[in-house]
Protein backbone atom coordinates (compact mmCIF):
# COMPACT_ATOMS: atom_id res chain seq x y z
CA UNK A 1 0.00 0.00 0.00
CA UNK A 2 1.42 3.43 -1.07
CA UNK A 3 1.47 6.31 1.52
CA UNK A 4 1.02 9.91 0.30
CA UNK A 5 3.38 12.68 1.55
CA UNK A 6 0.50 14.20 3.48
CA UNK A 7 -0.25 10.87 5.20
CA UNK A 8 3.43 10.22 6.00
CA UNK A 9 3.90 13.72 7.51
CA UNK A 10 6.34 14.81 4.81
CA UNK A 11 6.19 18.49 3.76
CA UNK A 12 4.73 19.10 0.36
CA UNK A 13 6.31 21.68 -2.01
CA UNK A 14 3.32 23.94 -1.44
CA UNK A 15 3.70 23.70 2.34
CA UNK A 16 7.43 24.38 2.09
CA UNK A 17 6.80 27.42 -0.08
CA UNK A 18 4.18 28.68 2.37
CA UNK A 19 6.53 28.11 5.33
CA UNK A 20 9.38 30.00 3.62
CA UNK A 21 7.07 32.84 2.66
CA UNK A 22 5.78 33.10 6.23
CA UNK A 23 9.31 33.13 7.62
CA UNK A 24 10.28 35.89 5.19
CA UNK A 25 7.19 37.89 6.15
CA UNK A 26 8.07 37.62 9.85
CA UNK A 27 11.69 38.65 9.18
CA UNK A 28 10.50 41.67 7.20
CA UNK A 29 8.06 42.60 9.95
CA UNK A 30 10.78 42.29 12.59
CA UNK A 31 13.19 44.30 10.44
CA UNK A 32 10.57 47.03 10.01
CA UNK A 33 10.06 47.22 13.78
CA UNK A 34 13.83 47.38 14.37
CA UNK A 35 14.18 50.10 11.74
CA UNK A 36 11.34 52.07 13.32
CA UNK A 37 12.90 51.83 16.77
CA UNK A 38 16.30 52.80 15.38
CA UNK A 39 14.84 55.82 13.59
CA UNK A 40 13.01 56.87 16.75
CA UNK A 41 16.20 56.65 18.82
CA UNK A 42 18.14 58.64 16.20
CA UNK A 43 15.41 61.32 16.11
CA UNK A 44 15.40 61.58 19.90
CA UNK A 45 19.19 61.91 19.91
CA UNK A 46 19.01 64.78 17.40
CA UNK A 47 16.31 66.54 19.44
CA UNK A 48 18.35 66.18 22.64
CA UNK A 49 21.42 67.57 20.86
CA UNK A 50 19.48 70.59 19.63
CA UNK A 51 18.01 71.23 23.08
CA UNK A 52 21.26 70.81 25.00
CA UNK A 53 23.72 72.38 22.58
CA UNK A 54 22.10 74.49 19.89
CA UNK A 55 18.92 75.88 21.43
CA UNK A 56 20.34 76.44 24.92
CA UNK A 57 20.91 80.19 25.42
CA UNK A 58 24.31 81.52 26.31
CA UNK A 59 24.66 82.09 30.05
CA UNK A 60 24.59 85.73 31.09
CA UNK A 61 28.08 86.79 32.17
CA UNK A 62 28.33 87.99 35.77
CA UNK A 63 28.32 91.72 36.40
CA UNK A 64 31.70 93.41 36.79
CA UNK A 65 32.52 94.91 40.20
CA UNK A 66 33.44 98.31 38.82
CA UNK A 67 33.79 99.91 42.26
CA UNK A 68 36.52 97.42 43.20
CA UNK A 69 38.16 97.94 39.81
CA UNK A 70 38.02 101.72 40.39
CA UNK A 71 39.86 101.35 43.69
CA UNK A 72 42.61 99.37 41.94
CA UNK A 73 42.80 101.97 39.16
CA UNK A 74 43.14 104.78 41.68
CA UNK A 75 45.96 102.94 43.43
CA UNK A 76 47.72 102.50 40.10
CA UNK A 77 47.23 106.08 38.89
CA UNK A 78 47.64 107.84 42.22
CA UNK A 79 44.52 109.91 41.52
CA UNK A 80 40.75 109.56 41.71
CA UNK A 81 38.71 108.02 38.90
CA UNK A 82 35.02 108.44 38.15
CA UNK A 83 32.92 105.58 39.58
CA UNK A 84 29.27 106.74 39.62
CA UNK A 85 26.54 105.07 41.65
CA UNK A 86 23.97 103.99 39.06
CA UNK A 87 20.46 102.49 39.46
CA UNK A 88 20.43 98.92 40.82
CA UNK A 89 18.71 97.76 37.63
CA UNK A 90 21.89 98.60 35.69
CA UNK A 91 24.93 96.34 35.56
CA UNK A 92 28.54 96.89 34.57
CA UNK A 93 30.01 94.70 31.84
CA UNK A 94 33.42 96.40 31.71
CA UNK A 95 35.69 98.30 34.07
CA UNK A 96 39.34 98.71 33.24
CA UNK A 97 42.32 101.02 33.16
CA UNK A 98 43.96 101.15 29.75
CA UNK A 99 45.84 103.56 27.53
CA UNK A 100 45.57 105.09 24.09
CA UNK A 101 48.22 107.18 22.40
CA UNK A 102 50.15 107.56 25.63
CA UNK A 103 47.05 108.73 27.54
CA UNK A 104 45.77 106.79 30.57
CA UNK A 105 42.10 105.90 30.18
CA UNK A 106 39.62 104.65 32.76
CA UNK A 107 36.50 103.06 31.26
CA UNK A 108 33.26 101.59 32.60
CA UNK A 109 30.52 100.04 30.47
CA UNK A 110 26.93 99.80 31.74
CA UNK A 111 23.91 97.84 30.52
CA UNK A 112 20.76 99.76 31.43
CA UNK A 113 17.40 98.38 32.51
CA UNK A 114 16.24 98.78 28.89
CA UNK A 115 19.20 96.66 27.73
CA UNK A 116 20.93 99.62 26.10
CA UNK A 117 24.57 100.62 26.54
CA UNK A 118 26.22 103.57 28.27
CA UNK A 119 29.88 104.11 29.05
CA UNK A 120 32.04 106.35 31.16
CA UNK A 121 35.41 107.13 29.60
CA UNK A 122 37.88 109.26 31.54
CA UNK A 123 41.02 110.30 29.73
CA UNK A 124 43.73 111.92 31.84
CA UNK A 125 44.46 114.63 29.30
CA UNK A 126 42.97 117.83 27.93
CA UNK A 127 44.18 117.24 24.38
CA UNK A 128 41.43 117.73 21.81
CA UNK A 129 43.00 115.08 19.59
CA UNK A 130 42.28 112.46 22.25
CA UNK A 131 38.65 113.54 22.44
CA UNK A 132 38.30 113.50 18.67
CA UNK A 133 39.61 109.92 18.60
CA UNK A 134 37.45 108.86 21.56
CA UNK A 135 34.25 110.05 19.90
CA UNK A 136 35.26 109.34 16.29
CA UNK A 137 35.31 113.01 15.19
CA UNK A 138 31.98 114.14 16.67
CA UNK A 139 31.90 117.59 15.10
CA UNK A 140 30.34 120.52 16.91
CA UNK A 141 28.33 119.93 20.06
CA UNK A 142 25.72 121.87 22.01
CA UNK A 143 26.29 123.21 25.52
CA UNK A 144 23.88 121.85 28.13
CA UNK A 145 23.79 121.96 31.91
CA UNK A 146 22.96 118.82 33.88
CA UNK A 147 23.14 118.52 37.67
CA UNK A 148 25.01 121.80 37.89
CA UNK A 149 27.72 120.70 35.44
CA UNK A 150 28.30 122.15 31.98
CA UNK A 151 28.55 119.51 29.26
CA UNK A 152 29.07 119.44 25.53
CA UNK A 153 26.35 117.26 24.04
CA UNK A 154 26.73 115.34 20.77
CA UNK A 155 23.71 113.60 19.23
CA UNK A 156 24.53 111.42 16.21
CA UNK A 157 21.68 108.96 16.35
CA UNK A 158 20.89 107.84 12.82
CA UNK A 159 24.40 108.66 11.56
CA UNK A 160 26.20 105.68 9.98
CA UNK A 161 29.52 104.50 11.32
CA UNK A 162 29.27 105.86 14.87
CA UNK A 163 28.74 102.44 16.46
CA UNK A 164 28.01 102.70 20.18
CA UNK A 165 28.75 106.43 20.21
CA UNK A 166 25.28 107.54 19.13
CA UNK A 167 24.94 110.14 21.86
CA UNK A 168 27.58 111.64 24.13
CA UNK A 169 28.26 114.19 26.85
CA UNK A 170 31.69 115.66 27.57
CA UNK A 171 32.99 117.66 30.51
CA UNK A 172 36.38 118.26 32.11
CA UNK A 173 38.04 118.08 35.51
CA UNK A 174 41.33 119.78 36.44
CA UNK A 175 43.30 116.72 35.24
CA UNK A 176 41.01 114.78 32.90
CA UNK A 177 38.35 114.78 30.20
CA UNK A 178 35.17 112.85 31.03
CA UNK A 179 33.12 111.35 28.20
CA UNK A 180 29.74 109.67 28.55
CA UNK A 181 28.49 107.89 25.46
CA UNK A 182 26.25 105.09 24.32
CA UNK A 183 22.99 104.01 22.72
CA UNK A 184 20.59 104.76 25.58
CA UNK A 185 17.73 107.21 25.82
CA UNK A 186 18.20 110.85 26.78
CA UNK A 187 16.62 110.08 30.14
CA UNK A 188 19.15 107.34 30.94
CA UNK A 189 22.02 109.52 29.74
CA UNK A 190 20.82 112.25 32.11
CA UNK A 191 20.71 109.71 34.94
CA UNK A 192 24.32 108.78 34.27
CA UNK A 193 25.38 112.42 33.92
CA UNK A 194 23.77 113.24 37.27
CA UNK A 195 25.55 110.31 38.93
CA UNK A 196 28.89 111.35 37.39
CA UNK A 197 28.35 114.98 38.44
CA UNK A 198 28.23 113.81 42.05
CA UNK A 199 31.72 112.33 41.56
CA UNK A 200 33.32 115.43 40.06
CA UNK A 201 35.46 117.76 42.16
CA UNK A 202 33.71 121.03 43.09
CA UNK A 203 34.30 123.97 40.81
CA UNK A 204 35.90 126.97 42.55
Amino acid sequence: MTTSPAQSGAETPEQKADRIAEARRKRRANQTVRNLIGSLIASLAIVMFLVLVVVRPEPTPPAVDYLAAAAEAEASLGTAVIAPIVPPTWSANRAELAGSGGVDEWAIGFITAENTFLAVLQGFTDEQSWLQDALRDPGAGDTVRIAGVEWQRYDRRGVEGVGLREIALVTTTPDSTVVLYGTASDADLDVLATAVAAELPPVD
